[in-house]
């Protein structure tokens, strides 16, 4: 595995192996790495001929600088994961070698993605998610790009990105990876409780529940039988849980509004906001 701190160097070694015919997988991460990050590399690799992986704390989707300071940074632990996997490159870069002096820092337009929902509880967060992500894509120019549905919303905003822009790299969304009890895998997880890290799978049972309410309940009933439960939950707060067009992020109040429905929430439990969602509807066959 070759670790580039340098922007430079690794544009132009992934330019090199481009213009011999090879394919490029790209997932960037933020470290801590688990197994949901090892299976976007593993399809990744599946998939491409070549993958780089990107280990980058991006300071601008941090609206809480406690949180920025807070965030795990196990670097040797990840590299050791990395190793293992066989993966060919490594990108972790000091922040200069991302917004360096040349560096324009310019709000992409998101058309409001970014003011809804997990944007509206972290202000300025998704634009600081488009500015990295269109950087790395400069730096790479990925043949493709892996994502994990967990994080939905930025999934979409990525979306918007590669369409807005024109860039010649696909989005590939990877199913959620959970834990043997139902729980979306997250490094936020750590900081539960052993035994409310079991509980917490009560979030991912409600959504099951829910999208086999659908099936003889309007939507709207459905979503008031599990927000009621799930607000019922002690030492639960329910932040939000809502049925979303899976393209354009506006709420949707009944299944025959859009060809692709996601229910999305986010709870907060044992002082953990997690974040969970379920595709009601797909008929768009989204990879």
């Amino acid at each position: 595995m070759f670790i580039f701190k340098s922007a430079v160097l690794l544009h132009s070694e992934l330019t090199r192996l481009q213009k011999n015919g090879r394919s490029i997988g790209f997932v960037p991460t933020m470290g801590a790495l688990h197994q949901g990050h090892l299976s976007l590399l593993e399809r990744a690799k599946a998939e491409n001929d070549t993958v780089v992986c990107s280990i980058f704390v991006n300071p601008k989707q941090f609206d809480d600088e406690m949180d920025l300071v807070n965030y795990p940074d196990p670097i040797q632990t990840d590299i050791e994961y990395l190793r293992e996997l066989n993966l060919d490159y490594l990108f972790h870069p000091d922040v200069d070698q991302v917004y360096g002096p040349d560096y324009v820092d310019i709000d992409v337009p998101l058309n409001g993605l970014d003011l809804v929902f997990e944007g509206e509880q972290r202000p300025g967060h998704f634009q600081g998610v488009a500015k990295v992500i269109r950087r790395f894509f400069d730096i790479v120019q990925p043949t493709r790009a892996y994502f994990g549905q967990k994080d939905f919303q930025q999934t979409v905003v990525v979306r918007h990105l590669i369409q807005h822009f024109g860039l010649n790299t696909d989005l590939v969304v990877c199913p959620i990876v959970r834990e043997h009890h139902g729980l979306a895998m997250s490094s936020r997880n750590e900081r539960l409780e052993a035994s409310k890290r079991e509980r917490a799978s009560f979030i991912y049972k409600s959504l099951l529940k829910l999208k086999e309410r659908c099936y003889f309940k309007s939507l709207g009933e459905a979503l008031e039988i599990t927000t009621n439960y799930l607000q019922s939950i002690e030492d639960a707060n329910l932040e939000y849980l809502v049925c979303v067009n899976g393209v354009t992020m506006q709420e949707v109040k009944s299944l025959d509004d859009a060809d692709y429905i996601v229910a999305c929430t986010v709870v907060e439990f044992g002082g953990v906001r997690l974040l969970d969602n379920i595709v009601l509807k797909d008929n768009l066959n989204n990879p």
